[in-house]
This record gives C-alpha cells, structure tokens and sequence, in this order.
C-alpha cells in the first residue's frame, strides 16, 4: 500500500497536517464530544498535544505502516478535520479507518466525504477490506459508516475502553473494494422527515432523553404481564435502550418509537418494529400506552402508521404481533389495523419458575392494512 500525500476527491483535500492547522487541532480534538469517543486522546487538550500531533505524532503513523491526514477545505486549505487508517495487517489486505471533525465543520458531511476519499484511494493502491469501528452510542459516526458505503458486519464484543477503564463493545462497519459505490442500503430507513403522523398521534425515534418516561411504562404490571417473560425491567435496562435506540435503527435490529399525542405534544407509549426473517421479508411489532391514552383509539392509531411505514419505506412484505391469549384489548387493536389471527403456538414463550406462555399470533399483509 503506496499512498500520495495529497487526496482530492468528494469536496475535500486530504494532506499532511502543518504548523497552521494548531489551533483548530486544539478547537477538535479538546471537544467534549472527541474526547468521548476518542480513546487515548488527552485531556485536557493542549495547543502542546496538538503540536506533538503535527511535529511527531503524525508522521510516526506513516512510519508505522499506517496513514494519516488532515482533512482541508480543497478552497481555503483551513482544517476541518482528521481522517487515517490504522491497524493494518498485510496479509489480509486490511486497515481500519478512523476520523475526527472540529466542531464548526460537523453536520457538512465532512466526516463521510473524507472516509469515502481515503477508502478509494486505499482500494486503489492494494488495500481490499476496510474495518470502521464505532462505540453503540455514537450514531453521528454510524451514519458516517452508512453514508461512506460501509455495512454493518456485527459486534466486536469488550473491543473498546472508556476513560474509566470500563470495557465496552464496538460495532464493526466493513466495506471491500468490490462492493458498490455511494451509502450502504439500510433495513430500516429514516422516518420521512424524522416523523410518522396522522395528525391526532406522531411516531418518533426513541431518545435517551425517553428514559424515564420508559421505564415509567414498562414497569406497570399489566404491561409487564404481557412480555415474556413477565418480568419488570431494570432502570438501566431501559436507559440503555433509549441510549442505544439510534444504534437499533441504523444496524437495522430495531425500529424504537414514542408515541405522542400531536395536540398536547404529551408522551402517550411506545412501539417497535424489527425484522424477523430479512430473507423473507417478514417483520414484527410491539405497542404499549400509558393508562391516561388507552380507550381512545390512540393503539390503533399507531399501529396503523407503523404498518403503513413497514410496507411502504421499510419494504416489509408481511406484519406479525405476537400476543398473549388472554390479553383482548391488544387483540382488538390489532383486528381494527387488519390483523388476522393466524396461530396459537402452545407453550413458545418463557415464563416465570418454568411455566411455559403460549402465544397467540396475528398477521397483516399490505392488501390487509385498513
């Protein structure tokens, strides 16, 4: 792998970092949001780290094997940010990509456009597989990964470690010379400007900021009597879903939603959608409201707009539910969206001490949706 020094390509100018880049490594990389996710970056960051970075730093990269630039504006040369490779391991054809973005450049595509200039220029010159690697919480870098042709390829389990020494996992985006040019395809699309609504209730992705509404929720015991198994979930369960909702959406494991009441702007439950056969086309959902919003409707109302989004932008074929048999308001809801009951499937479902749940099944085809 023979790299230039100088890469032009999608609106930046990757080079070698200079004397006049000081400032603006200090402005990046002393961001609370860099230092987050940055392991082993200094702190506090210094105009003397950032120093030691050009002068040394840097240039022991390359000489290391690996590769490293600044990320330029290609018509005022100013810094925007960083981008490399690391980890390379010859054999396999194989480096792992990593990039920063000072504040006052981050939501430019900056990010994707010099990951998909560095990974172009690395498949030409013999480099066939590429890793990129983010923390679960970090989503702006997982958009990156998708938006530079990377596809998610699973969990590098306890690869990471916070300041605190705590382990943590790591999701692995990979991309190969051969795959195809432009974003990676995605299981489950964005919502159409970022909400699905009929104008009484509104669907939004889930928060971290959701937490406590979450497990206000999810710990009623009606609620908790129709999972399985019935258990009421721990508080940091729940927030770590509502941290790792944007992580769920874009591996496409998990679409987590809120369900609001559009006149008063009030938390109203929650649902989810999420594949249960890719290859098939089939996929699953789940609902839950708060006691002041149930008898109007509002279940109905949500289920009907996660189906229409399930069918038409997500690309779903076929909608299963799963239900208890005794739970008949949730049967309900389902028969007024189209729902069909399909099957009883006895015993399927983990209770408590052993017992055994069995599972009521309806399902929706696109023809069906009322």
């Amino acid at each position: 792998m023979t790299l230039q020094q100088v890469v032009e390509a999608h609106g930046v100018r990757l080079r070698p970092f200079r004397a006049a880049d000081t400032a603006d490594v200090v402005a990046a990389c002393a961001d609370p949001l860099t230092q987050r996710f940055i392991p082993g970056m200094p702190a506090p960051y210094t105009e003397t780290d950032a120093r030691w970075w050009i002068d040394a730093g840097a240039p022991a990269v390359w000489t290391g094997g690996g590769a490293v630039y600044a990320v330029a504006d290609p018509a005022t040369d100013r810094l925007l940010g960083g981008v490399g490779l690391s980890n390379p391991v010859p054999a396999r054809g194989q480096a792992e990509v990593g990039y920063w973005v000072r504040p006052a450049a981050r939501g430019r595509g900056v990010a994707a456009a010099a990951t998909r200039a560095l990974s172009e220029h690395a498949f030409d010159t013999g480099t066939v597989r590429l890793e990129l690697l983010t923390d679960p919480e970090n989503g702006p870098s997982q958009r990156v990964a998708l938006a530079a042709g990377f596809h998610h390829e699973g969990v590098r389990r306890s690869a990471g470690a916070r300041r605190d020494g705590v382990r943590h996992d790591l999701l692995a985006w990979v991309r190969l010379t051969d795959d195809p040019p432009g974003p990676a395809a995605r299981l489950l699309p964005d919502l159409p400007g970022g909400v699905l609504t009929d104008q009484v209730v509104a669907l939004r992705r889930l928060a971290p900021d959701d937490a406590e509404l979450m497990y206000r929720l999810h710990s009623r015991p009606e609620v908790v009597a129709n999972q399985a198994p019935p258990v009421p979930p721990e508080r940091s369960a729940i927030e770590r879903r509502c941290r790792l909702a944007e992580s769920g959406w874009l591996t496409g494991d998990i679409a987590r939603l809120l369900i609001t009441d559009v006149a008063s702007g009030e938390p109203a439950g929650s649902c989810g959608l999420s594949y249960t056969d890719v290859s098939s086309g089939e996929g699953s959902i789940g609902y839950a409201l708060l006691p002041d919003w149930r008898g109007r409707g509002y279940a109905t109302r949500a289920v009907r707009l996660l189906a229409g989004w399930a069918f038409g932008p997500a690309g779903i074929a076929r909608l299963t539910a799963g239900t208890v048999p005794e739970n008949t308001a949730s049967h309900r809801v389902l028969e007024r969206v189209g729902f069909h009951r399909e099957a009883l499937q006895r015993a399927r479902l983990p209770g408590l001490a052993g017992v055994r749940l069995d599972d009521l099944t309806f399902a929706l085809l696109p023809a069906d949706l009322r």
